[in-house]
Formats: structure tokens, C-alpha cells, sequence
């Protein structure tokens, strides 16, 4: 277990988590904002992207797991990605579609924003969201961060909005 929170916690995803992450990745509501549903193969090579990131950095992507069922419901996680010219570190969230409204992205966002400025130290961290997706924003609102500022990313061959939220550590007197 890497964060514990009231109602879930969150590990590394394995290999033997595809088909739960296949409820996710191959959603085409859930994807939308990744212009649709994941093919077997980019469920594969999303997850095994997790682990190689688990491997160098000893972050990314986890498994979000509802304690009182022990069912993973989602993935929330710290990644870094690129953002203009330079590598930022992100929170990132996706959750099955009959899990949100429930709270749970804002609880798993939250903990890993405290797990970056307490655990790894990050002066900043920030969640890059497609302009569309509104749910994700408010999420990264509820998660204290301010929109900063905005770039179009081209992804499956289509030129995409996005904005940059933030949040800056606070310092202690």
C-alpha cells in the first residue's frame, strides 16, 4: 500500500489488474476526454507505463481500492509529464463511471498532493485537464489549485486544449 485514506488506499497497479482497468481505459463515456475508448493493446501498454514509472521515478499512476470491497474502482497517481518546454509532476485521476459523484477522485487527488510536498519534497504540483472536462476540473479546484495556464496537445491525432491547475507548497514559519 502506498496512501491510505478514510475509505480507500492505493497500490501499484500489476499486470493481473487488467481487466478492472479495461472497465476504465475501455469506457468510452470514462475516455472522452481521450478521444475515446483504449484498444487490449493500450490497456497493456498503459499499465506496463505504470510500472516502468514505479521502476524509475517510484511514482505514478495507482490502483485506487475501495476498502470496504476491496474492488479497484480507479487510478489516481503522481506522473510526470510534459507541459510546454518543460517536465512537470502531475496529479492524475480516472475512476469508473459508476464511482464518480461520490467524492472519491477528490479523496485519492488530495492525499497524493499531500504525498508530493510531504513525501517527495515537490515545491509545485499541478493536474493538466482538457478544456471539456469540467468534472476533472472541479476536482482540481476542490484540490486547491488555481488555473495557471493553457496549451494544446495533439494526442490520437487531434489537437487538444488543455489547462493547467497548480497548487505551490506552502512554507512553514
Amino acid at each position: 500500500m502506498i496512501l491510505e485514506t478514510k475509505r480507500l488506499y492505493m497500490r501499484e497497479m500489476s499486470r493481473s489488474d487488467f481487466d478492472p482497468i479495461c472497465k476504465i481505459l475501455q469506457d468510452e463515456e470514462t475516455m472522452y476526454a481521450y478521444e475515446g475508448a483504449f484498444r487490449d493493446d493500450e490497456v497493456w501498454e498503459w499499465i506496463d507505463r505504470q510500472i516502468l514509472r514505479y521502476d524509475k521515478l517510484g511514482h505514478g499512476l495507482w490502483a485506487v481500492i475501495l476498502k470496504e470491497s476491496e474492488e479497484l474502482i480507479g487510478q489516481c497517481g503522481l506522473t510526470m509529464q510534459q507541459w510546454k518546454d518543460r517536465e512537470v509532476l502531475e496529479i492524475g485521476y480516472l475512476f469508473r463511471r459508476e464511482y464518480w459523484h461520490k467524492g472519491y477522485a477528490i479523496e485519492a487527488a488530495r492525499a497524493c498532493r499531500q504525498y508530493a510536498f510531504e513525501e517527495l519534497g515537490a515545491e509545485e504540483v499541478c493536474s493538466i485537464i482538457r478544456d471539456t472536462n469540467t468534472a476533472s476540473q472541479r476536482v482540481a479546484l476542490r484540490n486547491g489549485m488555481t488555473a495557471s495556464d493553457t496549451w494544446t496537445k495533439r494526442y490520437r491525432g487531434v489537437d487538444m486544449p488543455h489547462c493547467r491547475y497548480i497548487a505551490v507548497r506552502k512554507v512553514r514559519s
